[in-house]
């Protein structure tokens, strides 16, 4: 049954010529049983539409929803099309089509749709100036620490903040200035240099917290803490969808929280292959002489501690 808007219902009752309504001249006989039955299905086929709204609504994933509080002046527009729409798309691409700037936020799953622009929780994560307003967890807390212990002395600290590229460009920075390389020039005629962790793993294991982790209803970050032995990374959120505490971290299993955000990362350069992330961090930390990534999953956390080459 079509479901009608009360603008509808009100034009249908004032035309008498309707024959989608039936009129009767008196309340008597049967009309009682007739008009009964006619709103139970009208309301049926209602709370049927109303249901279906909901779960079309909660099907979606949680990083293509809309984010009501947020308009359009709230995502930067310029590196939205200067900079995220040239690697999304080929050049003849984009020069080809005429599409509007609402419908290219829309095929990016930016904002909602072209005749509804409300940002979606990707366009506030990757285009927000301040994903924070929205979103309180959406940082990483950096900590430095002189010993072995959360307790220890802090001789580095930073919250990293800001759309996403900023924050894995800038807590890519940190990991660089802290990870010391070892020079051994005695065990053949060229100097040999080995980083205390290989960089590339400490970046796919960061980069995996931001993608996977859990952004609706918390206020905790991504949390990076570099011990002197050692290296935490904790993101809020436990295993998802086909991946479980017990087969976390087996080669060819994943699955995506934020398979849209995945997508985002991709074409801003920070994920090359999806699947990928677990299986390089381990090659590189063999290569490098380091222990295998150990990995302790709950409900609601996923710690990656990555130790130092014996």
């Amino acid at each position: 049954m079509t479901g009608y808007s009360d603008q509808g219902l009100e034009r249908m009752l004032s035309d008498l010529e309707s024959d989608l309504a039936e009129r009767r001249e008196s309340f008597k006989g049967d009309a009682p049983s007739s008009v009964h039955e006619a709103v139970c299905a009208f309301a049926s086929a209602q709370d049927e539409r109303i249901l279906n709204e909901k779960r079309r609504h909660h099907d979606r994933p949680f990083n293509v929803k809309p984010v009501r509080t947020a308009t359009l002046d709230d995502l930067d527009l310029r590196f939205f099309e200067k900079s995220y729409l040239p690697a999304a798309f080929a050049r003849d691409v984009l020069e080809a089509n005429e599409r509007s700037l609402e419908q290219r936020l829309a095929v990016t799953k930016m904002v909602v749709a072209a005749d509804t622009p409300i940002p979606t929780v990707l366009g506030i994560l990757v285009l927000g100036h301040r994903p924070r307003d929205f979103f309180p967890g959406a940082y990483i807390q950096f900590l430095r620490i002189a010993g072995n212990a959360l307790g220890d002395p802090i001789v580095d600290e930073l919250l990293i903040d800001g759309p996403l590229q900023d924050v894995l460009c800038r807590i890519d920075d940190k990991l660089v200035s802290h990870n010391r390389a070892a020079v051994d020039f005695t065990s053949g005629p060229i100097e040999q240099r080995t980083q205390t962790y290989p960089l590339p793993a400490l970046q796919q294991i960061v980069r995996n917290a931001v993608l996977h982790r859990t952004y609706e209803a918390t206020n905790v970050p991504v949390r990076v803490y570099w011990y002197d032995d050692r290296i935490e990374t904790i993101s809020p959120g436990g295993p998802f969808g086909a991946v479980s505490a017990e087969n976390f971290g087996a080669p060819g299993l994943t699955d995506y929280r934020n398979p849209n955000l995945a997508e985002a990362l991709r074409v801003l350069g920070f994920v090359q292959h999806y699947g990928a992330g677990i299986p390089t961090a381990e090659r590189e930390l063999k290569r490098n002489g380091n222990p295998p990534p150990e990995f302790h999953v709950d409900a609601s956390n996923v710690r990656v501690t990555v130790r130092m080459a014996k």
